[in-house]
């Protein structure tokens, strides 16, 4: 990992960071986290975890052009992205999900990384879909955030209708393509180029059945239903109690929010959008910290411990962030 790229998350970070905590007593947030019930942590875990089973079942269901695999043997390098995800910057763990992937299975690096792109996609017109069902319900005084949210909602649909267009076109895509390399790249790596725009063209053949489409769209959004229950439980544990609605709009926005740049494990800009949405529905900023700051916690560590778990289970080790990328330089160059 770049030490500049590294360098820009921590800012990043360390504003969003001041901006959930400014003004707070951290005595009085500290107190309120002494007092949460924390067996509800038991069943906000679980069904976390079911989360993970139905993203993994996502996953083999975006695979299956490429090759079919179980969910038992795809369950271990999804847990183990995720967990990449929390401990690099940059979601470097996508990239690892799709190194362990071609150790395990054989499976092109470019082809995994493109269901990989569209799950982010799916996932990012979710949550905007979740913001878009609460926002009418919530006390937003602000218009700037609506324009923020609809243009985000452009964005996203540009994406996915650009992927539909490949996904519709491959042979037409394929030869502009080489146009392009033929206009531009140096002659050495226009072929490699080339084998890898196959294999990421291959890998966007669930977009070209509408009956895919809808299930992939329709798996995101229990992924995501599931994750906000986790808010739900959780909730449960210290006193305050806002809507589903209001929880499903938390969701919305501090996953879109996590998008951004940061440090490792989203610091900062998971905490300060979820202290300010609850705030908007009345919730002391004290409380909201406490419960955020849990939360956080809840989402981050038993997915990484488990990661951690199955990497060295896998026989790798942390040098493998490194082989990842090399490995997918690789594809470039060979």
């Amino acid at each position: 990992m770049k030490r500049w790229q590294l360098l820009v998350g921590i800012l990043i970070s360390a504003f969003f960071l001041w901006l959930a905590l400014r003004g707070l007593q951290l005595e009085a947030v500290w107190e309120a986290l002494q007092h949460g019930n924390y067996l509800w942590l038991i069943p906000s875990v679980f069904v976390y975890f079911l989360a993970v089973w139905a993203r993994t079942w996502r996953w083999q269901y975006m695979l299956q052009p490429l090759k079919l695999i179980s969910i038992g043997r795809l369950f271990p390098v999804v847990v183990i992205g995720y967990m990449g995800n929390n401990v690099y910057p940059f979601r470097a763990g996508e990239v690892l999900r799709s190194y362990v992937l071609r150790r395990r299975e054989n499976v092109a690096m470019s082809a995994s990384m493109a269901t990989v792109i569209i799950e982010r996609v799916f996932d990012g017109l979710v949550m905007l879909m979740f913001v878009f069902v609460a926002l009418p319900l919530a006390p937003l005084p602000s218009g700037i955030f609506r324009q923020i949210v609809i243009g985000a909602s452009l964005a996203f649909f540009g994406a996915l209708l650009f992927f539909f267009a490949l996904a519709a076109m491959p042979q037409r895509a394929l030869s502009f393509f080489e146009i392009m390399l033929n206009a531009f790249a140096p002659y050495r790596v226009r072929q490699p180029l080339l084998g890898m725009a196959k294999q990421f063209l291959g890998g966007l053949e669930s977009l070209r059945s509408f009956r895919s489409v809808l299930m992939i769209f329709a798996i995101s959004v229990v992924i995501w239903l599931l994750e906000t229950i986790k808010y739900w439980f959780i909730m449960q544990a210290f006193p305050f109690e806002v809507s589903y609605f209001a929880l499903m709009l938390m969701n919305g926005v501090v996953n879109l929010a996590t998008t951004l740049p940061s440090a490792p494990g989203y610091v900062g800009t998971f905490d300060a959008p979820g202290i300010a949405v609850l705030e908007l529905y009345g919730v002391d900023g004290v409380v909201a910290a406490a419960y955020t700051l849990v939360l956080h916690a809840a989402l981050w560590l038993p997915i990484t411990l488990l990661g951690i778990y199955y990497m060295f289970r896998e026989g790798m080790g942390w040098s493998d962030f490194n082989r990842a990328q090399e490995m997918r330089q690789g594809e470039v160059v060979s």
